[in-house]
């Protein structure tokens, strides 16, 4: 047995393991590019700017991929971060603006977030509909509750809000006490026996039924928390921008989908990586930040973002693929 069979086990057990690494290559990668393109961009404040920025998407595609493990998928995501969006700008508004007022609503965000990840979980799992166009559908519906809620895009939160998101605490930007949040979330979530069930559930569905799991909950559960999480994302967004938007997110849902794949998680479900999932995002804010310090003109950046990220999901497809034989 050649030297390079007797490696590949270990190889391969690595990356099983952690699926996320070919992205961490393609994130060192990028960092260097930008670097070379523009160096301040790799600045501790530019950063922090773009960690800021891309916050939303990493809470974003870490609720998609718990969803994409089960081996479903949430066209939606975008859309409840809309309407969640939104419904906390107004009610900080009608309730007088005060901290209390903040709180409370970021609440009553979480919980209408939720709610709608519990929603589409019925459509799916208890009808039994395709997700992809199931979650089309309920998008489209969360989409017209926003514009009902706030027709048209503004009403600032207070600055106590978006001063905090973008402030700092013991001399520590404010979003690196977040990421770090997530950072543990993912740590402690993938410790818990319900991640493995999703796994489970999304490698063979008929075999996690028949072994006695409990599928239709397991999914359903999937969707609540991409609801919760999509909610906390609207959170962040509001930081970022100050205000409200009812299509905000529009854009959004494709590119947690893109950030999902880039971290390493197959969608046709039973393995990934949340970590990855999160690390897509910033590879995506990469790409998006090279394009524009490499002088692309305007018309052409969307072409160039869009090539970007397909030659990365190629190149970690091709290593994920070359490790794999």
């Amino acid at each position: 047995m050649s030297l390079q069979s007797q490696a590949n086990p270990h190889q391969r057990s690595i990356f099983e393991r952690f699926p996320f690494i070919p992205a961490l290559g393609i994130l060192v990668v990028l960092m260097v590019l930008n670097g070379v393109a523009e160096p301040n961009s790799m600045s501790y404040g530019a950063i922090t700017g773009l960690t800021k920025t891309y916050l939303a998407l990493m809470f974003l595609a870490v609720a998609q991929s718990i969803v994409v493990f089960s081996s479903d998928i949430d066209l939606s995501v975008g859309a409840i971060l809309s309407l969640v969006n939104v419904v906390v700008v107004v009610l900080i508004e009608r309730l007088g603006g005060g901290p209390s007022a903040v709180l409370l609503s970021c609440f009553a965000g979480i919980l209408v977030g939720t709610l709608c990840g519990v929603f589409n979980g019925f459509v799916v799992v208890g009808l039994r509909l395709q997700p992809i166009v199931a979650t089309f559908a309920t998008g489209i519906v969360f989409t017209g509750l926003a514009l009902w809620v706030l027709p048209v895009a503004g009403m600032p939160v207070p600055q106590s809000f978006w001063r905090t998101y973008g402030g700092r605490m013991l001399d520590i930007p404010f979003v690196f006490y977040i990421v770090a949040a997530l950072g543990l979330l993912i740590w402690l979530a993938v410790k818990t026996k319900y991640i493995i069930q999703v796994m489970a559930v999304g490698d063979n569905r008929l075999a996690a039924y028949q072994s006695g799991l409990p599928v239709t909950r397991i999914r359903i559960t999937a969707y609540a928390l991409c609801g919760m999480l999509s909610a906390v994302a609207a959170l962040c967004i509001i930081g970022d921008t100050a205000s409200g938007d009812p299509v905000v997110g529009n854009a959004m849902t494709l590119y947690s989908v893109a950030a999902v794949v880039l971290g390493g998680t197959a969608l046709s479900g039973g393995s990934g990586s949340m970590l990855g999932s999160a690390i897509g995002a910033l590879i995506i804010g990469l790409i998006n930040s090279f394009v524009f310090f490499a002088g692309i003109t305007s018309e052409w950046q969307n072409f160039a973002q869009g090539v970007a990220v397909l030659v990365a999901l190629m190149a970690g497809v091709l290593v994920t693929r070359r490790i794999s034989k």
